[in-house]
């Protein structure tokens, strides 16, 4: 049943356009419209006459009457907040009501057992002695061993960019071969829906490593791919032809987990990589510097990576003066 609102079906047809074109999610538009209209069908009053304290006293509406918990209801005041900003931008309104509202006790902050840089390289050193240089493939099927060889050379190459320019696992499954200069050592990492593009210069480590997998590794992966593709990383050849048309690489980073964790008992994830990368940058770069180089939208995202370099300072103390 369609929601008695007082916006009109023009307003709601602008609003949506509006959030198409922050290339939002079709979920999170639909939740964001819905929002706004069950807001506006309770307080029954036009966008220009709502007030910050309407706002409040419908937060307060669905914490006693509807029983929402502070996560729930944070995400209906990011909805409202989007409205408003979208009237006050079209000059609709003089002033987002929504404005300086937070909703206290809803961030989670992770805090990873971060690794230095120098302990993040001597990881990749021992994945690449490990997996690529000595590697006993006797207890796989002979005829699966070409297959596994070439992921596990990806894989390497993978783990150069988690290791040494903290991106995420979902940035290089959109990396392309034209992002990547390796006569200027830069890589182009590609903006997403909730993160900004930037230029970051590759290690002199990476460099033969990347060439050897674009010119030795790369062109064998392509001849098991049944879909033509600029991406530099192409998923695993599931040993037959009939499998390797997947859309995206996030189905192998499963098995990959659980190689690195096999040499590193520490390691918990690839957010955990990194978490370490932006702590380090956090030391040695500044606040302002790590916003770009880890490619946050918002300064906010940055500091809640100081935890973690609180507590990497508060060990090297520690360590310095143990008594």
């Amino acid at each position: 049943m369609k929601l008695k609102t007082t916006m009109s079906e023009t307003e709601l047809r602008a609003f949506t356009e509006y959030l198409q074109k922050k290339n939002l999610a079709l979920s999170s538009i639909i939740r964001y419209r819905t929002d706004v209209e069950k807001f506006f069908n309770r307080t029954q009053k036009e966008a220009i006459q709502v007030t910050k304290a309407d706002i409040l006293k419908h937060l307060e509406y669905l914490k006693k009457r509807k029983k929402q918990q502070n996560v729930t209801r944070k995400m209906h005041l990011i909805s409202l907040n989007h409205y408003f900003t979208f009237l006050y931008e079209r000059e609709e309104i003089t002033e987002n009501p929504c404005l300086f509202l937070k909703m206290r006790g809803t961030k989670k902050k992770t805090i990873y057992k971060t690794f230095t840089a120098e302990r993040l390289a001597e990881l990749f050193d021992n994945y690449y002695h490990h997996f690529i240089k000595n590697y006993d493939d006797s207890h796989i099927k002979p005829h699966n061993r070409y297959y596994a060889s070439l992921s596990r050379e990806r894989n390497a190459a993978i783990l150069s960019f988690l290791v040494y320019q903290g991106t995420t696992t979902k940035e290089l499954d959109t990396l392309l071969l034209q992002d990547l200069d390796l006569i200027k050592a830069t890589v182009k990492i590609r903006g997403g829906k909730k993160s900004n593009s930037r230029n970051l210069p590759l290690k002199a480590e990476q460099i033969g490593l990347l060439m050897h997998y674009l010119q030795n590794i790369r062109p064998q992966l392509v001849e098991y791919s049944t879909i033509e593709s600029e991406k530099v990383f192409l998923p695993l050849p599931q040993y037959s032809k009939k499998n390797t048309d997947k859309e995206n690489l996030m189905h192998l980073f499963k098995r990959f987990r659980d190689q690195v964790r096999s040499i590193e008992p520490h390691f918990i994830n690839f957010k955990q990589i990194r978490a370490s990368v932006i702590t380090h940058w956090l030391k040695t770069e500044g606040l302002r510097k790590t916003q770009y180089l880890a490619g946050h939208r918002y300064i906010s995202s940055t500091e809640r990576y100081q935890a973690n370099n609180i507590e990497s300072l508060t060990n090297d103390i520690a360590k310095l003066h143990p008594y």
